[in-house]
């Protein structure tokens, strides 16, 4: 690392980290005007602002003033032609959660009495569109049982004249009175020009659905738009819905395992196979069944081809009648039921359903933006939203640091532990490295820790806007027996001597990082 210029040599070293330098402060490098710091450079934020921060940073973990944006969107899309417009099925939609939604922004007050709902509207369209009426939709958020926000663009499309092979989704919100909060994109999403009829290779795996992935199925009876309904979860049950879909889990299953106790099976999803579907949000399962497929209102018993993006299928409970037809999962109005199958009289690797057994399955995609805006003192967007991927830990003890892999990183960002800023490299939009602050910065007891002590990691940026994650770091005292009394006093000097030993004793301490649950 290049120290890039000299600094005062005598400086004191930062309050918060443990990290030992030759020359720490020949280790800054110059920063912009705007206060934010050159790839390269450790920075830290100045001594005025760092207590007040820390307050803010502290209440912002204790009252939970978290806000996330979540985008669930179908991983294809069928291209439109003509004049025909081929909504995007399932519907693209957006779910508010978190309490900081009914906190109003900057000042972190919550609502007035009289002030009901989210204080935020959305337009959703595609990238690279000119953003005119017609190409952008209007999300209208409604409040769910669980206190989610939900929002659904059901008119959007892509037609013939857009040549593209790959489009994002593009979300604005917009606060009450004009503020844009900020624009969120979804993941890729692939067009198609239509279902392939073709058996699937697992050379082309773009339109192959494999195990662990997510999905979500949707019926339409006699080819109708409107009588399409989606498989969800209501009130921990099953349920088939007009309006909202869920995503599911689609694993492998063996079939001498108990229902929901399933080792996890790699490879790809074909025919035949016995499959278990989980709710991604619930957790709930339906039992293990057959995955058919459907052809000419048939399942089909000796196909074992992969399955592909927007395929028709059935699934078919196993242990049914010798002889007689399968018992297959049904749709009637919105309940899900059992439909019982018929024996093709005329084949006996078919057998006969009705419209309300044949499901479309596509694969899906999800992406989480989470933020918070009570100790914002600012009015710019809080897009792009730093999304923190892997860390990964360096050293240990006395001196250990930690790099944070991901998105949308840029100078303006410092890594907190808990309440506590970390001295922040960055390096690059997918990188930015921190030094783990010592323990002692937690708490006036540190030197007597007997248990671990768990802080989440989050980042902050330079105006105040707080950006949580999943992840926490945790460090794990190595001694856990705390000394004894002295037995008789000491001199003031051996005094010193000792707290000295205390110190590098209770500091050396291992370090685990996991996923918040």
């Amino acid at each position: 690392m290049d120290p890039g210029r000299a600094a005062d040599s005598s400086a004191p070293p930062g309050p918060l980290t443990h990290l030992s330098l030759q020359d720490r402060s020949e280790a800054r490098l110059q920063s912009r005007a705007d206060g934010q710091s050159l790839p390269g450079s450790w920075t830290s934020s100045s001594p005025e602002c760092t207590p007040a921060l820390r307050e803010g940073v502290r209440s912002c973990l204790q009252q939970r003033c978290q806000q996330t944006v979540r985008i669930l969107h179908a991983k294809v899309a069928q291209k439109s032609y003509g004049n025909e417009k081929r909504f995007f099925c399932p519907p693209p939609c957006v779910y508010l959660t978190g309490p900081g939604w009914r906190v109003k922004p900057v000042q972190g007050q919550a609502l007035q009495a009289g002030e009901t709902g989210v204080t935020v509207c959305g337009y959703m369209g595609l990238d690279g569109a000119s953003g005119s009426a017609a190409e952008t939709q209007k999300l209208n958020f409604e409040e769910q049982p669980d206190s989610r926000e939900f929002g659904c663009a059901k008119t959007l499309y892509i037609s013939d004249a857009d040549k593209r092979k790959h489009f994002r989704l593009v979300l604005r919100l917009v606060l009450r009175g004009g503020l844009e909060l900020g624009t969120f994109h979804s993941r890729l999403i692939k067009v198609i020009s239509k279902p392939s009829q073709k058996k699937q290779s697992l050379k082309n795996t773009d339109l192959c659905i494999s195990s662990g992935s997510k999905v979500s199925l949707f019926n339409r009876l006699r080819s109708q738009t409107v009588s399409t309904r989606y498989l969800s979860v209501e009130d921990g049950a099953f349920v088939a819905s007009a309006r909202q879909w869920a995503a599911f889990t689609l694993h492998l299953a063996d079939g001498h395992c108990s229902q929901g106790d399933f080792p996890p099976r790699e490879g790809y999803v074909r025919y035949g196979s016995l499959v278990q579907l989980v709710c991604t949000v619930t957790g709930i399962t339906l039992p293990p069944m057959i995955i058919r497929k459907v052809a000419k209102q048939c399942a089909l018993l000796d196909v074992d081809e992969p399955i592909s993006q927007l395929h028709k299928c059935a699934f078919q409970f196993p242990g049914g009648p010798p002889g007689g037809g399968g018992t297959y999962l049904c749709l009637a109005t919105e309940k899900v039921v059992q439909f019982q199958a018929s024996p093709c009289p005329k084949e006996a690797n078919r057998e006969l359903l009705n419209d309300s057994s044949c499901w479309t399955i596509i694969g899906t995609e999800s992406v989480e933006f989470s933020f918070s805006t009570s100790l914002a003192c600012t009015r710019e967007p809080v897009t792009p939203v730093p999304i923190i991927g892997t860390l990964e830990l360096s050293g240990g003890g006395d001196v250990a640091t930690l790099e944070l892999h991901g998105e949308n990183f840029h100078a303006g960002l410092k890594v907190w532990f808990g309440d506590v800023e970390a001295e922040t490299m960055y390096r690059s939009p997918c990188s930015l490295v921190c030094v783990v602050p010592d323990v002692a910065a937690f708490g006036s007891d540190w030197r007597w820790l007997r248990t671990p002590i768990t802080v989440p990691v989050s980042l902050v940026r330079a105006d105040g806007l707080f950006y949580p994650s999943a992840f926490s770091f945790t460090y794990t005292p190595e001694y856990s027996a705390r000394p004894g009394p002295p037995s008789a006093p000491k001199p003031a000097d051996d005094a010193d001597a000792l707290l000295e030993s205390i110190h590098h004793e209770f500091t050396r301490t291992n370090f685990h990082l996991f996923m918040q649950t």
